[in-house]
């Protein structure tokens, strides 16, 4: 899986010469994070939530209403390149999903700006990640049983379960394998199309391992 195949493609951009608050209303009336900034097709900074509620003076007290309003107006006039990021993380649509998550980790963003040819073309969100990577790879949703099985991780114990599953004409939706930190052996969680896996798990127990039905 690359990263065109799990991308938003469909990004907002915004000139480098908007006035703070239309940022905001743009940010709050579409419920985005943030917006890359482009001036001319070029990717020039980033602006996020934060930054802007950082620029936004809180609600005032009644005495302070004066200065208040002198912020507000000051934010009609202030462009948000004054308050931009412009050290954007980007990533290319062919990077794959192991390296884009690997370099969000490395930079520790919640989004990478996808471009290419120098253009946006797409953006990649923590949300994207979890719901078009890790719900796909857990089965998140998906009908049918999870069985987890203690040291079945490793080489010849996997080939003889999924043997097993295979005899029982148990499809396997998905396979995820881990190990304890502390612990030798791996463990491995399947998914399986069925919630008639009590032949197979008996099986299992009998062969020695240790079998956990886990919740979907």
């Amino acid at each position: 899986m690359h990263l065109r195949d799990i991308m938003t493609t469909d990004v907002i951009t915004i000139p480098s010469n908007t006035h703070i608050i239309e940022a905001k209303r743009l940010m709050e009336s579409h419920k985005l994070q943030r917006i890359p900034v482009v001036d001319r097709g070029k990717l020039v900074g980033i602006i996020t939530k934060r930054s802007l509620e950082k620029a936004v003076p809180p609600k005032p007290n009644p005495r302070d209403l004066l200065e208040f309003s002198y912020s507000v107006a000051s934010l009609y006039r202030t462009p948000i390149r004054n308050i931009m990021r412009r050290d954007i993380v980007t990533a290319t649509p062919d990077m794959t999903a192991e390296e884009a998550v690997a370099l969000a980790q490395a930079k520790k963003v919640g989004a990478l700006v996808v471009v290419e040819d120098n253009q946006v073309v797409g953006i990649a969100t923590t949300n994207d990640f979890f719901y078009k990577i890790l719900n796909k790879v857990l089965g998140v949703g998906e009908p049918g049983a999870r069985l987890e099985i203690l040291g079945g991780g490793e080489g010849k114990p996997l080939e003889e379960i999924i043997s097993c599953l295979n005899k029982a004409g148990l499809n396997i939706t998905t396979l995820h394998i881990y190990k304890r930190p502390g612990r030798a052996k791996k463990n491995v969680v399947i998914h399986v199309d069925s919630d008639d896996v009590g032949q197979c798990v008996t099986e299992f127990k009998n062969k020695g391992y240790q079998v956990n039905l886990r919740k979907r």
